[in-house]
């Protein structure tokens, strides 16, 4: 309730009440009533109005950074370069540490051999004595583990030089895109010097919004038509 609905209902004036209920409703009603006004998103600045997610089947893709090819062609070989680089270097990095691992084991194998010997040795010589026998059984059982290891370590090595040798594609995809992208700009060039002309665009009669015998009642303003020449200079 308002200060003026408040000092009606004191004054005993209900007339004067009910008339300031209906003055707030028919505000209220109008602020409803006005429909928000078409606008591009910040992400479509450059698109004609009205083009959104919803439209874009019905409009060509504005010349945004997002969307200009040869940009988009670019920002893929630049980023395929960096994260191979990087792929490598994690690839070499996995590299090294199985072959200093598979040194370590090399060491240990000539302890077993060592120990396997001695235990031989004493078990032939002292055969009542059980812990020789037993101890000679667990180095044969250690020495056979840690080959079967050196064998995973040697094959995973071999696995991952045929990762590296896969990877190496990735350098022919981006030149087979350099490519692509080489084509396009001297396409782009072609066309621009095909239609270039002696006169400067500045210096041209402004274009006809409308023409006599044009069928349709659509007519471009000129403002239309500079946003559009704008939109295609970029």
């Amino acid at each position: 309730m308002t200060q003026e609905e408040l000092d009606a209902l004191m004054n005993g004036d209900m007339d004067d009440i009910i008339s300031l209920e209906s003055a707030n409703d028919v505000e209220v009603e109008e602020e409803f009533d006005e429909e928000p006004k078409p606008k591009n998103s910040s992400k479509y600045e450059n698109a004609p109005l009205g083009y959104s997610d919803e439209t874009a089947h019905q409009w060509p893709l504005p010349a945004t950074d997002e969307n200009k090819m040869v940009h988009q062609l670019d920002d893929v070989t630049k980023e395929s370069e960096e994260k191979a680089s990087e792929i490598f270097d994690i690839i070499e990095g996995i590299s090294s540490e199985l072959m200093e691992k598979e040194g370590n084991l090399q060491n240990v194998i000539e302890v077993l051999t060592s120990n396997i010997k001695l235990f031989t040795t004493l078990s032939t010589k002292f055969p009542d004595v059980k812990a020789f026998g037993e101890q000679l059984q667990k180095n044969k059982d250690a020495l056979n583990d840690a080959n079967e290891t050196v064998e995973t370590l040697q094959t995973s090595g071999d696995s991952i030089m045929n990762v590296m040798d896969i990877m190496q594609y990735q350098d022919i995809h981006r030149q087979k895109i350099e490519r692509v992208i080489n084509v396009m700009r001297a396409l782009s060039k072609y066309m621009n010097t095909l239609f270039e002309g002696r006169i400067d665009d500045s210096k041209r009669v402004a274009s006809a919004t409308h023409i006599s015998g044009d069928t349709h009642n659509d007519v471009a303003s000129t403002d239309d038509i500079e946003a559009l020449l704008a939109q295609f200079g970029q």
